[in-house]
């Protein structure tokens, strides 16, 4: 088939892999030679602190890619091209340089991202040059589902059934890479720099190695390795923090070194043969999906409450208020299980998803804060953030969100760790001050008698901090401050 273009170039943003890549396979479908490309954004890394585990794993993980593409490449000097600076300017620059006719790349869906891709696309019109985005991170985006009114879904159990009809329990298909060992280019000599340490780029090492994160395409690999013989048993294991449940493969979905369509399809043959956690875990990947067309269809939703009634919530300010965030963020809240997902998420950026619910119920119907402040702080903290989901799983926590919980439903923190850490093993880990409480106290120390703490090594307000709120108060200020919205919610 005689290509397209003579020369293209691929952009690699969050689909860092050489496999099943659909950027990639277009343009070696239509192109003659290929080049590949990254962008360190400066528009997005200079905000950030100097030491911060994702761009340690975007990093490692190009630190892959490109001897990857050396060893592929038939032509002399292939490899990856890494630039530091501002991808709108970057782009287009390197795709006139190169003298590509156009440049490929996977659709984003967040705000910034739509904003720049259009000034480099704009940018590549006036050079006569094509723009060809593809969708590679979901399996169905923005308006491939909708309801049978033409609209796009806000309730996700509707949505799930439609996403699985519309597959119609086959795999989904995937993109052959195969031709790039024959299209690669030779890079030119002054892109052949390689991938820049994270001293080049104003960065510091992280813990990341220590944690032992694996990074690029072989760490998904490993870890779905690891996953699927414990794929059955998901639904019994998910929600308890110190039990091996999850695939841990979230960052990997994050930043692409893993394909969601071969996540999808070792789910879906199992999953059709009844297997409860395939199911399970199949629909928390059709989530990810659901929370992708809300941030495309509901574009508000980045800043705002999904349902507008729930902007007119009057939060906690003041000094109380900036003082209980820190406690919240620094895990010095007095309830134990909330602590312990706080002190995950600071020491390793990861937080366990049922712990994500629980900070987050606490943080916004316990303290009474705006759930935006957690947004943030998420965005900050996690290794996997992705805004669609971030901001979902907020806005489902504060009750303002799609099929988000009744605003009457408060977790009550130290029933939800009698539930889901009853031994205390995970609260152990995390709150090492807490280690001499039995399991009959370590949920609730400040209910322990005095001897009990003593023998235990724990003088609360000094070892450990007394609860922040009362559960009991703090529920009922919560249903005072939802009160100017209570008439348009109808309970379960």
């Amino acid at each position: 088939m005689q290509s397209t273009y003579s020369s293209g170039l691929v952009w690699l943003r969050r689909d860092l892999r050489l496999s099943d890549n659909a950027a990639l396979a277009a343009a070696l479908q239509s192109c003659a030679q290929v080049y590949c490309v990254f962008v360190l954004d400066r528009a997005i890394l200079d905000p950030l602190p100097r030491a911060d585990r994702r761009v340690e794993f975007i990093r490692e993980s190009l630190a892959a890619i490109d001897p990857q593409l050396r060893a592929l490449g038939a032509a002399a000097h292939t490899g990856l091209i890494v630039r530091h600076g501002w991808a709108e300017e970057e782009i287009p620059a390197l795709a006139q340089a190169l003298g590509v006719d156009a440049v490929f790349c996977a659709r984003d869906y967040e705000p910034p991202a739509i904003a720049r891709d259009a000034q480099v696309q704009s940018a590549l019109a006036r050079m006569r040059k094509a723009w060809v985005s593809v969708k590679d991170h979901v399996v169905f985006e923005q308006r491939e589902i909708l309801t049978q009114t033409g609209k796009p879904y806000g309730v996700f159990t509707p949505y799930l059934r439609a996403w699985l009809a519309r597959l119609g329990g086959r795999p989904v298909p995937t993109h052959d890479c195969s031709a790039l060992g024959q299209k690669l280019a030779s890079r030119p000599e002054a892109y052949r720099q390689g991938v820049p340490t994270l001293a080049d780029i104003g960065f510091t090492p992280t813990n990341l190695s220590a944690l032992g994160i694996a990074t690029g395409e072989a760490g998904a690999q490993a870890l779905l390795a690891d996953f699927a013989p414990r794929m059955g048993a998901y639904e019994e294991t998910r929600n308890f923090p110190a039990v091996k449940g999850p695939s841990y493969l979230s960052v990997h979905l994050r930043f692409g070194t893993v394909s969601i369509r071969q996540l999808v399809n070792l789910a879906l043959g199992p999953q059709l043969a009844g297997d409860a956690g395939a199911r399970v875990w199949l629909a928390e990947l059709v989530w990810r999906d659901f929370y992708f067309q809300v941030l495309s269809n509901f574009p508000h939703v980045a800043g705002n409450s999904f349902k507008p009634d729930y902007d007119a919530i009057v939060w906690e300010q003041g000094a109380l208020a900036k003082d209980r965030f820190a406690a919240w963020c620094e895990a010095r809240t007095g309830y134990p299980l909330v602590d312990a997902a706080m002190a995950q998420l600071n020491q390793s950026g990861y937080m366990h998803n049922r712990l994500r619910m629980v900070a987050g119920s606490f943080l916004v119907k316990h303290l009474g804060i705006d759930w935006r402040w957690g947004e943030r702080y998420f965005a900050q903290q996690l290794n996997d953030f992705d805004l669609s989901a971030n901001n979902g799983g907020w806005q489902w926590v504060s009750s303002s969100g799609c099929d988000a919980q009744p605003y009457f439903r408060i977790f009550n923190p130290v029933s939800q760790s009698e539930k889901f850490d009853a031994a205390g093993k995970f609260i152990r880990r995390y709150v090492p001050a807490l280690a001499g409480l039995d399991a009959k106290y370590i949920h609730a120390p400040w209910q322990a008698p005095p001897l009990v703490l003593e023998a235990a090594g724990v003088q609360l307000g000094v070892h450990y901090p007394h609860p922040v709120v009362d559960h009991a108060a703090a529920r009922a200020a919560t249903l005072a401050r939802y009160a100017v919205v209570k008439s348009r919610e109808k309970p379960a």
